[in-house]
């Protein structure tokens, strides 16, 4: 395997205080979504700090975009993890999740306060926000992930699922049909990269797959015994199936929490233009989510346990498959499903697109010129995200004077 020169394959150790200095930097500063976010970790871990080696975090981040999860939150966790050990771990995981976190409570605790016309309508931008930002990642997915007219019409049948069985139960067999697919097209398998060391003992992994499956398949059946059960079982879930980036979220957890009436359509539309906002990962989402939430728990308890079940998940799958990472990736069967997968989720993402993002933000020619300028500014002009949300709170604002 060719490494960096000067630069080693596994981070060299260093203390969670280092850890949590560095990822609070990116946490504060990382604006522009999970593949933004990989680029800023490359930059500041391997360009500057040269923590490990270009080919090793290569590798990594490969090995996250394979898992659920939220993929940029996965990488930091590893990085910290084999700079210093699970307290390196933790200390990642915080310095890059709280500082968005703090900022979508605090809106969550101060959106009710935005009354009258003027904030009424940036309310409502924040929701047109959505269908440009969605479509964006609708748009580049498909571009990505569907390039043939297999995974394309993989995609299509994943929208007829979910036209057909709406909800959490559509989006399991949307994508389970999608790896079925992927399985039985096969197509291009080759697997580059080199071996990736980590400080992850086959034990500690299965243990941790253990709690992945068991909480996955127990939380469902005490989800009936309180408000908080059912809380924790709807935003695990939402965490253990989301493939293909943090956009992938939005379906999932509209299912979990707005079917239910938990909280409203424009509330949730609205956390989620907010979200664009700020750095860091977009599942902090969840923050302002638990907040709101109808029945409680709710305030700075929900928003903490909404956080940490939408999270850990991807957490615990990460671990879990670390020591196994370099012999399976190279299956040839895993390669396929996956690729049926991916597609599978761009479909789950443009089904989103229509209900609820479109269908509960568009509502007159305005809005839709509203939504088309921001994604025009997305995709041609490449502007800023929290530049574009701005544009479009102002926008909303404007349309009610």
């Amino acid at each position: 395997m060719k490494h960096d020169k000067g630069r080693p394959d596994t981070p060299q150790r260093g203390s969670a205080a280092e850890v949590f200095a560095v990822f609070l930097k990116l946490g504060l500063t990382s604006f522009g979504g999970p593949i933004a976010h990989l680029g800023y970790f490359r930059d500041e871990l391997v360009t500057r700090r040269g923590w490990l080696s270009d080919t090793a975090y290569a590798d990594l981040v490969a090995l996250c975009q394979f898992l659920p999860g939220p993929a940029s939150s996965q990488v930091g966790f590893a990085l910290g993890l084999m700079r210093a050990g699970w307290l390196g771990a933790l200390a990642a995981f915080c310095a890059f999740t709280l500082p968005s976190a703090i900022l979508l409570f605090a809106f969550a605790m101060s959106a009710a306060q935005l009354s009258g016309p003027i904030g009424t309508g940036a309310l409502h931008g924040l929701k047109i926000v959505a269908v440009a930002i969605v479509a964006q990642a609708v748009w580049g997915m498909a571009r990505n992930l569907c390039p043939d007219r297999e995974r394309a019409t993989i995609a299509l049948s994943a929208v007829l699922v979910l036209a057909f069985v709406p909800g959490a139960a559509g989006m399991v067999g949307a994508i389970a049909l999608g790896a079925v697919a992927g399985f039985a097209l096969g197509g291009d398998t080759r697997c580059e990269g080199g071996h990736l060391s980590v400080p992850v003992s086959r034990g500690a992994a299965i243990a941790a797959l253990t709690v992945f499956g068991g909480l996955l398949a127990l939380l469902p059946l005490v989800a009936g015994q309180g408000q908080t059960f059912a809380v924790i079982d709807g935003f695990y879930r939402s965490g253990a199936l989301v493939f293909g980036g943090g956009h992938v979220v939005l379906p999932l957890l509209q299912a979990e929490v707005v079917q239910p009436g938990w909280i409203t359509t424009d509330e949730f539309l609205a956390g989620y233009g907010a979200a664009q906002a700020v750095p860091g990962p977009l599942f902090t989402f969840a923050a302002y989510l638990g907040a709101v939430l109808g029945p409680e728990p709710n305030g700075v308890v929900g928003a903490a346990l909404a956080l940490t079940a939408l999270f850990l998940p991807g957490f615990l799958i990460l671990v879990g498959v670390l020591p196994f990472w370099d012999s399976f990736r190279r299956k040839t069967w895993a390669q396929s499903a996956m690729r049926g997968t991916n597609a599978a989720v761009v479909g789950i993402l443009g089904a989103a697109l229509y209900s609820p993002v479109f269908t509960s933000a568009v509502t007159d020619l305005q809005s839709f010129s509203l939504a088309l300028g921001c994604f025009v500014l997305l995709t041609a002009w490449k502007a800023p995200p929290w530049i574009v949300v701005i544009v479009a709170a102002t926008g909303g604002a404007a349309l009610t004077l």
